[in-house]
């Protein structure tokens, strides 16, 4: 089986429920089995700022799918939940990004692994860091931990735990 880490991301309401969704979406699927979640964290948008935080995690599964198939199912859970892609960096009801599978280095047309930003994103290092902190990224020479202490602590203390406030309901 085939060690992956992928990234979820929402910022149009309700974040919360396009995550959990896509999330069950990807798990429905026969070939992909849940190992590890991180908490859910909430963060200011990068790239295109006008627009709401978002609420971001990391998952790591288990599948037997290619790399470009499990990339096919992504995009089409990302499309069945809405996801419109108008504006580059810009809102979304759910992104999934696959960050490595394995440790294989691949580029595509249409993928490039390990995401070729990941290392620079505190939005996607520290929920990494909850399910495999002492993860060795080999492109980079470091671990998640030492990434994350070059993050700048600007960049790292804009991704704060989220909690449900209102109820259950966002």
């Amino acid at each position: 089986m085939n060690q992956v880490f992928i990234a979820l991301g929402s910022n149009i309401e309700p974040r919360i429920r396009y995550l959990k969704e896509a999330e069950e979406l990807l798990l429905q699927h026969p070939q992909v089995e849940l190992v590890a979640s991180s908490l859910i964290y909430e963060t200011e948008p990068v790239g295109y700022t006008d627009q709401g935080p978002f609420l971001n995690k990391v998952i790591k599964v288990e599948t037997s799918l290619e790399p470009v198939k499990l990339l096919d199912l992504c995009q089409k859970i990302e499309l069945d939940l809405g996801r419109r892609r108008e504006i580059k960096w810009g809102p979304r009801t759910i992104d999934l990004d696959i960050l490595l599978y394995n440790q294989e280095n691949i580029k595509t047309d249409r993928l490039i692994l390990p995401h070729p930003f990941m290392q620079e994103r505190a939005f996607v290092l520290i929920p990494l860091s909850d399910i495999s902190p002492k993860l060795f990224l080999s492109h980079v020479n470091k671990d998640i931990s030492q990434l994350i202490d070059e993050i700048a602590l600007e960049d790292r203390k804009g991704v704060v735990q989220w909690q449900q406030t209102n109820g259950g309901i966002e």
